[in-house]
């Protein structure tokens, strides 16, 4: 029987993706035939990150799908897929082993290229780290709801770093989430954007340690700035 591929069989150094090869992933994706509606690459990291915090390893095949197309249907035989996986998989590596070490990440979260909220009357930059930070936290977001092992766990610890995540979603999404809702209406919002961006990690680690707790402690996490001025792969407009 063939031995399913899930995220803690993974190698433990992983290579992580160079600037080149996230512009190729992209690109990649864009590539996926229409009805089908692929994950863009900041979605999917919030994703991964999601699959990974669980306290069952999600096999492959089950989570893979869903990277290709919101619904997880079959790409077509005429799709080669296998570059994709290939890329995907290594960020799912050097996700795991970051997450496993409870080591910082970058995250991929890409500065607002269009007006931002302030010059449209908003609300400055609270809003326009949420919009820059939102296709992130509905891919954890995204994850959480389609592998519900994590949410299923009777634990006070899990509100506070979910606060974190989905307070940049639709608040009428969550239904049924009063001391949830609560927890977000207490906590201050982030004062920009890089101070959005190492909330999600702290997010994802404190879930982690839920999910999968460690045997020892971990070296204290050493926070690090958001690469500013990272520039958003093109995508291709879907015909």
């Amino acid at each position: 029987m063939t031995q399913h591929m899930s995220p803690r069989t993974l190698p433990a150094a992983p290579r992580p993706l160079s600037d080149a090869e996230l512009q190729l992933l992209q690109s990649l994706l864009d590539k996926v035939p229409a009805p089908l509606e692929p994950l863009d690459i900041s979605m999917l990291d919030g994703y991964l990150c999601g699959v990974l915090v669980q306290p069952r390893a999600v096999p492959m095949e089950r989570w893979m799908p869903l990277a290709f197309d919101l619904d997880g249907r079959t790409l077509p035989a005429r799709f080669d897929g296998a570059p994709v996986q290939a890329l995907i998989r290594r960020r799912l590596a050097t996700l795991d082993d970051h997450i496993e070490r409870r080591q910082w990440f970058d995250p991929w979260i890409f500065e607002m290229t269009g007006p931002t909220s302030t010059e449209l009357g908003g609300e400055g930059a609270e809003g326009d780290a949420s919009d820059a930070v939102l296709p992130w936290a509905a891919g954890f977001a995204m994850a959480l709801e389609t592998f519900p092992g994590l949410l299923h766990m009777t634990s006070e610890a899990l509100i506070a770093p979910l606060a974190l995540i989905y307070r940049h979603l639709d608040l009428d999404d969550l239904e049924d989430a009063d001391e949830l809702l609560q927890e977000i209406e207490s906590i201050e919002p982030p004062a920009d954007l890089g101070a959005a961006v190492e909330e999600l990690v702290r997010a994802t680690l404190l879930l982690a340690d839920v999910g999968r707790p460690l045997l020892s402690a971990p070296a204290p996490m050493q926070a690090r700035p958001h690469r500013a001025g990272l520039s958003k792969p093109r995508r291709s407009p879907r015909s």
